[in-house]
């Protein structure tokens, strides 16, 4: 079953010029895109930076507007909704972003930073429940509940994604998009997030968009993958069909440029 149905979606960016800064053109950061994510699966998109891949993700939260199209979210067209009627969304479709170094509020402590979206969502849970369910979250991604007063600065880029991760679970989503979430980390670091989010899949039963640049990575979390060039999919398929007899010209040149030993 289908929980994200995408249909020609589109997102162009104006582009502005002369003395009065009037629109001389548009930039089709994502020109006509349709695909699903079935429920509990993981759809890997992949391209090369600047191929409109995260404006995608983006574009399904609402935090960047399409200008055509459709997103159809168990069932519903959420792009057309007020933000008062897309609320209830928002806490089914969560977002962990690529870099975990600017996506923490330094000024905040790690009960802080995943405790604010209990208090929006969830705002009948006592402090006291807050504070345990922030505290079970950490365990959840492998940190020490004891972590909850600390800040984010003392914490390594893994360690950070892992709260990131913890915060995108905190309200319970049926879907997270996963923005190159591993790209910024080590590749040993890599690994451990990668089957990180796979155990978080098994056990919770979460939909993962999962955005990246490298096939490599995207092998091993995905069951279908897309490839995006220049704002289009040129290449849907099965992962390890994908991998085993690429179609395209662009995706075999993706592939070819993954590090071998």
């Amino acid at each position: 079953m289908a929980l994200v149905e995408v249909q020609d979606l589109k997102v162009h960016f104006p582009v502005m010029g002369g003395v009065l800064r009037r629109r001389v053109g548009e930039v089709k950061a994502v020109d006509g895109v349709s695909f699903t994510v079935p429920a509990g699966k993981t759809v890997g998109l992949v391209g090369e930076s600047g191929s409109g891949k995260t404006t995608i993700g983006r574009a399904l939260l609402k935090l960047v507007p399409a200008t055509a199209g459709s997103v159809r979210f168990d069932g519903r067209d959420v792009l057309g909704l007020r933000e008062r009627d897309f609320r209830p969304f928002r806490r089914r479709m969560q977002i962990i972003f690529q870099d975990p170094f600017s996506s923490l509020n330094p000024r905040m402590t790690v009960g802080a930073i995943i405790g604010e979206a209990l208090e929006i969502h969830f705002p009948r849970m006592t402090a006291a429940d807050r504070r345990a369910r922030v505290a079970s979250l950490l365990e959840q991604v492998g940190l020490k509940p004891d972590m909850i007063t600390r800040y984010p600065h003392e914490f390594s880029g893994g360690q950070r994604q892992r709260i990131g991760i913890a915060r995108a679970l905190a309200v319970e989503p049926d879907f997270i998009v996963c923005d190159e979430p591993v790209s910024a980390l080590d590749v040993s670091v890599q690994a451990q997030i990668v089957n990180l989010l796979q155990d978080l899949q098994a056990r919770l039963g979460i939909a993962y968009l999962f955005i990246a640049h490298d096939l490599a990575v995207v092998e091993h979390i995905s069951h279908h993958v897309l490839v995006m060039h220049h704002g289009r999919i040129v290449e849907s398929a099965p992962a390890e069909k994908i991998y085993a007899h690429p179609r395209h010209d662009y995706t075999k040149k993706l592939l070819a440029a993954v590090p071998t030993l």
